[in-house]
C-alpha cells in the first residue's frame, strides 16, 4: 500500500498476529516513557513515571532478568545507552541526569547533568577531537547542553526557540523537535549552533523525531495521527513528504478517530522505520518505496515507546498510558506491560520492484 498522499489506516494490510510476541516479566508500576537497547548485548533501558530507569537483561531468559535499576525524585521522562552500550544514562522530572556504569562493579549510578525544569531527551555522540563520549540533554527549559562526562558543568548550550519535547542523534546529526513547531538542526562538527532551524511539516504539536541511518533525512510524528519525512539538505527537498497514518477507518457519518504518534523507530539494518501510537497498533514503512511494509493492531493498550535491538530481530514497544487524553484517563485499568516482538524475516525488509517489460 503507498501512502503518499493518501490516508494509511489502522486497519488496512494490518494483522492481529502477536502470538510470538513475548512479555518483559516485572513491568514498571506507571507509565512507561522510553526503551533503549543496548549496542553491546540484548539488555533493554526502560524509563517511566514510577521514578525509575529500569536494566533487563534478555540474553538469557527471554522474559528477562533485572540487572539494575536508577532511582530518580520524579517520573524519569527518558533513558539512553552510551555508544559502547556499557553506560546508560536517564533524565526526568526532577531535572537532573544520571549515569550507570554497568561495568563498574555495583557502583551506583552518578549525576551527570542537571537543568532548570525537566529532561525530556538524553543523547550520545563522539566529538571528532575527543576519544571520550559527550552527554546531550534536551530540556523543558528550552535549552541543550552538552557534558563532558569528566565535568559537572555544561561545555556548552544551545538556547532553542521553546520547550525541547524530542531529539536525536545519527553520526554527526543532530535533530531536535520543540514547541510551537520548531525543528533546529545540528552539524555535530560544529555543535555550539544552527545550521538550520525549520518549521515542521505537519500542523499539529510535534511528538517524536527520529534520524535515519545514514543521517540524510528523519522522521517526525505529531499528535494528529500524521508521519513527515524531511532530508536534510535543501538539494533533496523534493523528496520530502508527509502522510496520514494510526487513524480509524470512516464510520458510516465519515468520522475519523485520530490517534497520536507516540513512537518512531529505525531499523539498524534495512534503514526502513516504524510508527506506534495512541491506537494501540505499530507499522513498518519503507520511506524509500512510500509503503507499509507490514502492520499490527490492537495491542491492548496505547504504544508509548518502541525500539529494535542492535541487529534489528527484536522490536520491543510498551503498552502504557501515554497521557494523550490528560491526567484524569489515567486509572488503574490501563494496561502497563513491554513485549518484545520477534522481527519476522522479511517483515522490515525492502521489497524489491522488478520491471515488467
Amino acid at each position: 500500500m503507498s501512502f503518499l498522499n493518501r490516508s494509511a489506516t489502522t486497519s488496512a494490510a494490518a494483522t492481529n498476529d502477536l502470538s510470538k510476541d513475548i512479555t518483559l516479566s516485572s513491568p514498571p508500576e506507571d507509565s512507561i516513557s522510553s526503551l533503549s537497547w543496548s549496542s553491546a548485548a540484548n539488555i533493554l533501558a526502560v524509563s517511566s513515571w514510577d521514578n525509575k530507569v529500569r536494566i533487563y537483561d534478555v540474553t538469557r531468559n527471554q522474559t528477562g532478568d533485572g540487572l539494575a535499576v536508577i532511582d530518580f525524585d520524579g517520573p524519569a521522562l527518558v533513558c539512553e545507552w552510551a555508544k559502547d552500550g556499557k553506560k546508560v544514562a536517564g533524565g526526568g522530572a526532577d531535572k537532573t541526569a544520571k549515569l550507570l556504569d554497568m561495568g563498574a562493579a555495583g557502583s551506583p549510578a552518578q549525576q551527570v547533568a542537571a537543568h532548570d525544569a525537566p529532561i525530556r531527551s538524553i543523547k550520545f555522540f563522539q566529538p571528532s577531537n575527543s576519544n571520550s563520549e559527550m552527554l546531550i540533554t534536551g530540556s523543558w527549559d528550552k535549552t541543550v547542553k552538552y557534558w563532558d562526562l569528566r565535568s559537572p558543568t555544561a561545555v556548552a548550550t544551545l538556547q532553542c526557540k521553546d520547550k525541547v519535547y524530542s531529539m536525536d542523534v545519527k553520526d554527526k546529526l543532530l535533530v531536535i523537535a520543540t514547541a510551537e513547531l520548531h525543528t533546529h538542526l545540528v552539524d555535530l562538527n560544529n555543535p555550539a549552533q544552527f545550521f538550520d532551524t525549520r518549521p515542521s511539516p505537519l500542523k499539529s504539536q510535534t511528538r517524536v523525531v527520529t534520524c535515519f541511518n545514514d543521517g540524510s533525512a528523519y522522521a517526525i510524528g505529531s499528535i494528529e495521527g500524521r508521519c513527515g519525512v524531511q532530508y536534510v539538505t535543501k538539494k533533496d527537498a523534493s523528496h520530502n513528504f508527509a502522510f496520514r497514518c494510526h487513524r480509524s477507518n470512516p464510520d458510516a457519518k465519515s468520522n475519523v478517530n485520530v490517534y497520536s504518534v507516540n513512537a518512531i523507530s529505525v531499523h539498524p539494518v534495512h534503514n526502513t522505520f516504524s510508527t506506534a501510537g495512541s491506537d494501540g497498533s505499530f507499522h513498518f514503512w519503507d520511506k524509500d518505496a512510500k509503503n507499509r511494509l507490514k502492520g499490527f493492531t490492537d495491542v491492548g493498550g496505547p504504544i508509548s515507546a518502541t525500539a529494535f535491538n542492535r541487529d534489528g530481530t527484536i522490536f520491543a514497544y510498551a503498552v502504557s498510558y501515554d497521557w494523550s487524553k490528560g491526567h484524569a484517563f489515567n486509572t488503574p485499568q490501563h494496561v502497563n506491560k513491554i513485549m518484545l516482538h520477534p522481527v519476522g524475516t522479511d517483515e522490515c525488509k525492502p521489497k524489491v520492484v522488478t520491471s515488467r517489460r
